[in-house]
């Protein structure tokens, strides 16, 4: 490599550094070369002469040249001591590299933490709704009422319309596969005990997570980020008394009402296509369901659904009280909400399922 070596002046100063970087400048420095300022003569400089220097080293470094300083004595050594560090090249260095191990047991800190702070969730809220009103600790009771309102009375009319479809639906695929046997009265017994035993519990609490669930996590997201939470507790407000215990027991009430509801809008959809697709008389018809209908199907589906509801509303206010970030945080945590909600549903129906078929048969 080629060497070039200039002479620092005296003092070094802005006016005096300047000159110097138009001499480099001129020099047309080759890359790769080494240059050397010699500060053997410079006997004093100041904070601007020191950026002169600065800017050469990175005028250099841009043309992957390496600068070095001789002569350094006196004040103009302790002084270089100070702006050397910006003399050297960077050292770039990336984040370090994630390992399998590594990754794994972050993300099993992370799910432990999360399953912590559901426990803790848990814990109090079925305190503050179940034990608290009756040891005289108060309650939201205005909170309930307008909750059993927006997850109930406003929900009616979907839950109902689309179990009603799904009735037909599941009476046009019965219906199709008993035609070859000569049974298509048998779809109202199919009708009866798929709705009262599985459909109209899972499609509701379906229809209830796409709808209340991700409205409880985008509700309480959004309180997050605004710090509406952190004002309620800073004045001497439990959140879970004042927020979720009142979403809690309104979604206990009303899933199952909207599971009968779903049940019966269910059982007239298979009516209507067996009546006027089938051509069944009514009376057959109607008689044929009320002869499948048995209480403990019926029973089964409302207990579940019980389930259902309490894992709605934990799962809704546990992620939008743990959201992070601004309004993409908020539909990021309401998706997944709805997520888990569809996850638990799954799990807790089958679990049901094992416990009715295989365990208490």
């Amino acid at each position: 490599m080629s060497g070039l070596q200039f002479q620092g002046p005296d003092p070094l100063n802005q006016a005096t550094g300047a000159v110097l970087m138009e001499q480099v400048r001129k020099a047309k420095v080759p890359s790769g070369s080494t240059v050397t300022i010699d500060l053997a003569k410079t006997h004093s400089m100041d904070s601007l002469g020191g950026a002169s220097l600065v800017a050469i080293s990175d005028y250099l470094r841009a043309r992957k040249c390496t600068l070095t300083i001789d002569g350094k004595h006196g004040e103009v050594a302790s002084f270089l001591e100070i702006v050397e560090p910006a003399l050297a090249p960077l050292e770039r260095q990336g984040p370090p590299r994630e390992t399998f191990i590594t990754h794994l047991g972050g993300f099993t800190i992370d799910v432990f933490n999360e399953f912590v702070e559901f426990g803790g969730l848990v814990v109090d809220s079925i305190y503050w709704t179940l034990l608290a009103p009756f040891e005289g600790r108060g309650f939201r009771w205005n909170a309930l009422f307008d909750e059993l309102h927006e997850m109930g009375v406003r929900a009616v009319r979907i839950c109902m319309l689309m179990n009603f479809l799904l009735g037909v639906i599941i009476a046009m695929l019965f219906a199709k596969q008993a035609e070859k046997y000569g049974l298509q009265l048998w779809v109202a017994d199919g009708i009866m005990q798929g709705f009262a035993r599985e459909l109209a519990a899972i499609m509701t609490a379906i229809i209830v997570s796409a709808r209340t669930g991700a409205a409880i996590t985008a509700e309480l997201a959004t309180m997050k980020v605004q710090e509406e939470i952190d004002a309620l507790r800073g004045m001497g407000l439990n959140v879970n008394q004042f927020l979720v215990a009142p979403k809690l027991l309104a979604l206990i009430i009303v899933m199952p009402c909207l599971v009968v509801l779903g049940l019966f809008s269910g059982i007239f959809g298979g009516f209507m296509w067996g009546v006027f697709v089938l051509k069944f008389p009514p009376v057959v018809w109607i008689n044929q369901t009320i002869a499948a209908a048995h209480a403990p199907e019926i029973f089964e589906g409302l207990f579940k659904s019980l389930f259902f509801a309490i894992g709605i509303a934990l799962i809704g206010c546990h992620n939008g009280l743990r959201v992070k970030g601004g309004s993409r945080g908020v539909g990021l945590m309401t998706t997944r909400s709805v997520v888990m909600d569809i996850f638990m549903i799954i799990c807790v129906d089958m679990t049901f399922a094992t416990m009715f078929y295989y365990v208490l048969v």
